[in-house]
């Protein structure tokens, strides 16, 4: 399969990016949206995705098959762990919970279209109306490429037109969800655009900004604070920084649940993308009981992994990242030789996979690519007091718990500061409608208009 040059990431290397070949993008994207995008309703862009996001879940999809064939090499994933994870996104871009996430955020499914009113709208007298700005430009981070695709879906809900700015070697994935995009519907694909240039050029991002309303930006800290420096006041600023995720097991989830279902649910976890997203786990603290100790549940899940990587392999790293994986497992292979309640397993040959024990519950932070810690803690404030240097920037907390003790749990992860609870074994699998770093996904790209009557 030949696909098109339609984009700026799609053209030849050695085609050399200018300013003002971005400015004159910016510009066919803005007229564009005026003439193609603007006037669409909102259930017409929702069946549109709801289509995009079906045909990836065609065996026989070109685009799918282009896909799974070039992206192992491109993208560094094994084509069982991309097409899964690919799978698992695009299953939940149905017309149903696009739907559902436009009503939740803004509270009518035609707010976009045209002023309407709610309940609470018609007790004030009022309409509303929201609305989406004229150019938006995404700053994607990190090789994973769900929230590259959620800014894109959320960018033509608001009926924006987007620029996707993505790292010189982090284009493909982007790329191939635009071109499904353009397959589906030309005229809204000339919405979008995929370009890449080395960040820090200023000429560049000057060019794109002079024409921007909105920046949306995922990566780094440090990367998040030089963008927000560097932009105009006048543009509107949305930043996602660095996060890091925890599962945690209950007692009564050890006792009410099947172990090996909860061992299958915390491998789905560290497998999940090979462990590189911001929800993937660093640490699963398990509570001391009974039925399976931690230091019990951690030879376990040991022996789940290595089962894991015969079904779905973790793929080849780079002598730089097996390096760090062996670095920091010969460390605890020391420390377990000294420190009473440290215990390493790991794969034989290999950095395929590695888990970790400490009774200590202080959190660390993983070296990824299936390298897990378990931590041992007697109830929820011990996970919580480890997890203390990291405090407000815990994303996720992979949940499992028995029905009566669940409430209380969460309720104590929210009031610390967790913004995302959810079943273990679904970490990476967040719904349409979830709210990322707590804020509203669509709400928080769009201006109202109201409409006093």
């Amino acid at each position: 399969m030949d696909l098109p040059n339609f984009f700026l990431a799609d053209m030849p290397s050695s085609e050399t990016l200018t300013p003002g070949t971005l400015t004159d993008a910016c510009l066919t994207l803005k007229r564009n949206r005026r003439l193609y995008l603007e006037e669409r309703t909102t259930a017409s862009l929702i069946r549109t995705l709801a289509n995009v996001a079906e045909h990836w879940t065609y065996p026989d999809y070109p685009i799918r098959q282009y896909t799974l064939q070039k992206g192992p090499e491109i993208t560094g994933f094994p084509a069982a762990i991309l097409e899964k994870g690919l799978l698992d996104f695009m299953k939940e871009i149905s017309e149903e919970n696009l739907q559902a996430l436009v009503e939740q955020d803004l509270g009518h499914l035609r707010r976009l279209d045209e002023p309407c009113a709610n309940e609470s709208d018609r007790s004030g007298q009022r309409m509303s109306m929201a609305v989406g700005p004229e150019l938006m430009l995404h700053i994607t981070g990190g090789v994973l490429p769900n929230g590259v695709f959620t800014n894109i879906i959320l960018g033509i809900l608001a009926k924006s037109s987007q620029l996707v700015k993505c790292a010189s070697n982090a284009t493909f994935l982007p790329r191939m969800f635009a071109h499904s995009i353009y397959d589906t519907d030309p005229k809204l694909g000339a919405c979008l655009e995929i370009a890449a240039w080395s960040g820090g050029d200023k000429e560049l991002e000057e060019a794109v900004y002079a024409e921007t309303d909105l920046v949306t930006a995922m990566g780094a800290d440090k990367t998040v604070s030089h963008i927000r420096q560097d932009l105009p006041e006048r543009i509107r600023f949305l930043s996602f920084g660095h996060k890091v995720s925890v599962g945690y097991i209950s007692k009564g989830a050890l006792q009410g649940f099947g172990v090996r279902a909860l061992l299958n649910k915390a491998v789905d976890d560290i497998v999940a993308w090979n462990q590189l997203g911001c929800l993937s786990p660093h640490v699963i603290y398990v509570e001391q009981n009974p039925e399976l100790p931690p230091i019990q549940f951690a030879e376990r899940l040991a022996e789940h992994l290595k089962k894991r990587e015969c079904e779905q392999p973790r793929g080849p790293l780079s002598p730089s990242q097996a390096a760090v994986i062996t670095t920091r497992r010969s460390f605890y292979d020391i420390r377990a030789a000294h420190v009473p309640g440290t215990v390493c397993w790991k794969s034989e040959g290999s950095t395929d996979w590695t888990v970790v024990f400490e009774e200590d519950p202080l959190f660390q932070l993983s070296c990824l690519n299936r390298f897990i810690y378990v931590k041992s803690v007697e109830n929820i404030s011990g996970s919580i007091g480890g997890l203390e240097k990291v405090h407000g920037s815990v994303s996720t907390v992979g949940l499992a718990a028995s029905p009566t003790e669940s409430p209380e749990m969460v309720k104590t992860f929210a009031r610390w500061g967790v913004t995302r609870i959810c079943p273990l074994g679904s970490m990476q699998k967040p719904s349409l409608s979830w709210r990322h770093d707590g804020r509203p996904a669509l709400s928080d790209l769009v201006t109202w208009s109201d409409w006093e009557i």
